[in-house]
């Protein structure tokens, strides 16, 4: 008969067999799933973000979960399809023609007009920094090219793969489609697996509490974001604007920074109303900036209100290393996930030890 201990060396062999078979078939079951990882997860993002929208649908035709993810996916193609596709192809044509401007040193850049001396206190260092841009733009860019070198290369790497990621977005959109089609099943499974990891008590908070954040951060900032991002993309690209799609993506950065676009929009209209020679339509254009670039602090209060408050360093952090490992796409899964991260673990840090009676 087996003695005690080798009874209790033989179950910690057993679990330690079982433990590093469960942790193999994870490690293969994560590297296969990898190259779809960024994908899933955008279109998690997007199913719990327009979920809501989806609820409302259904009750309008009739309980009818999967004719309101095709109106969803019909109304999102022809809203967002057209304008993206617009941004994405300025985008595309402004870097490689900046690109092959400066191989070919044929970069040229016009003088500042004398009246940029007579703006307020930044009218002579702006005229001063114009003209030397115009003398001598590839000296000025030799010059700074070592500075930026470090970080130009990503930016430009991921800028150029914009196309690659709005196939992706769409994909993701599709995707998001069909999950909300069975979001009754897809939240028990949710809330089933928050009850399994903490408990009968905290799961469903758990559940509820990525939910809110997901939504808070999706529709309160990226969401904002990219709305202004369409308004204005369009407006640089129906007047002309050079590099209308650069503009536009520098748009949606700040956006998602939480700061402020007029440091785009202000160029924007200067450049307009020197070069533009209808003033009616110079007017037209400001004022439709101005609305769109002030859109933001009517929709910020009603929609990240409803949800979960992130401190803007956390969303600044997220777009950033976002960008800088998942490219475009991570511009919108970047901030989503390090908020809810940053959440979750407050919610632990404020959580009190209870004491046994």
């Amino acid at each position: 008969m087996p003695l005690p201990e080798q009874l209790h060396s033989r179950n910690l062999l057993d679990v330690l067999i079982r433990a590093g078979l469960i942790l193999l078939l994870a490690l293969f079951c994560f590297r296969i799933f990898h190259p779809f990882l960024d994908l899933m997860l955008w279109a998690v993002i997007l199913a719990i973000a327009l979920y809501p929208l989806h609820q409302v649908f259904t009750r309008w035709l009739g309980d009818r979960h999967a004719g309101a993810s095709i109106l969803i996916l019909l109304l999102g193609l022809v809203v967002l399809l057209v304008p993206v596709a617009m941004l994405g192809t300025s985008m595309a044509e402004s870097v490689g023609t900046l690109v092959h401007a400066i191989q070919n040193k044929t970069l040229h850049i016009p003088m500042p007009p004398d009246s940029v001396r007579g703006w307020p206190l930044v009218g002579q260092p702006i005229h001063s920094l114009w003209q030397r841009l115009a003398t001598d733009f590839m000296g000025v860019l030799h010059q700074v090219a070592p500075h930026l070198q470090g970080f130009a290369k990503p930016v430009l790497h991921q800028v150029a793969g914009a196309g690659a990621g709005l196939l992706e977005f769409l994909a993701a959109f599709l995707i998001a489609g069909i999950i909300m089609a069975y979001g009754k099943n897809g939240s028990s499974t949710a809330e089933a697996i928050a009850v399994r990891i903490s408990g009968e008590e905290r799961g469903p908070e758990l559940a509820e509490l990525c939910a809110s954040t997901i939504r808070a951060v999706a529709q309160g900032v990226v969401g904002i974001a990219f709305i202004q991002t369409l308004l204005l993309g369009v407006g640089f690209i129906v007047m002309g604007i050079p590099g209308a799609g650069l503009l536009a993506l520098g748009v949606l950065l700040l956006g998602i920074m939480q700061l402020p676009v007029v440091l785009i929009t202000l160029p924007a209209l200067i450049y307009v109303f020197l070069t533009n020679d209808s003033l009616l339509i110079s007017i037209v254009f400001t004022i439709w900036t101005v609305i769109a670039g002030l859109s933001d602090n009517v929709l910020k209060p009603l929609m990240l209100g409803r949800g979960v408050k992130v401190p803007m360093p956390v969303i600044l952090i997220g777009a950033l290393g976002g960008m800088l490992t998942s490219g475009i796409l991570g511009l919108f899964v970047g901030p989503v996930v390090l908020a809810l991260g940053f959440e979750l673990f407050m919610t632990w840090v404020r959580e009190r030890p209870r004491v046994a009676e």
